[in-house]
């Protein structure tokens, strides 16, 4: 059964510096952007930045000062992530 499976991780390196992989995160990403746009007063900016690490990845920030205060009292960033159907998580080291 399952005793002889072993993870191909070279392949799994390839799914997840692809192209199919690469366009599903920048699609969420720009969904994000567009659900924090909305949640930030008109004319507030709002960046989508696709980068590759060991698989494809995305930021969004509001490129505001008042942002952090945002998201504290609002939490607007997580907001914007749970309405694309994402979770946010703490970031663990």
């Amino acid at each position: 059964m399952l005793q002889n499976f072993r993870l191909d991780t070279a392949g799994v390196r390839e799914i997840l510096k692809g192209p199919e992989v690469r366009e599903l995160i920048d699609g969420l990403a720009g969904e994000v952007a567009d659900n924090l746009r909305a949640l930030v007063p008109r004319g507030t900016p709002v960046e989508v930045r696709g980068y590759t690490t060991d698989r494809g990845a995305a930021t969004v920030a509001v490129a505001d000062a008042r942002a952090m205060a945002w998201q504290a009292r609002d939490g607007i960033v997580t907001r914007a992530a749970a309405f694309a159907g994402l979770e946010v998580k703490a970031w663990q080291r």
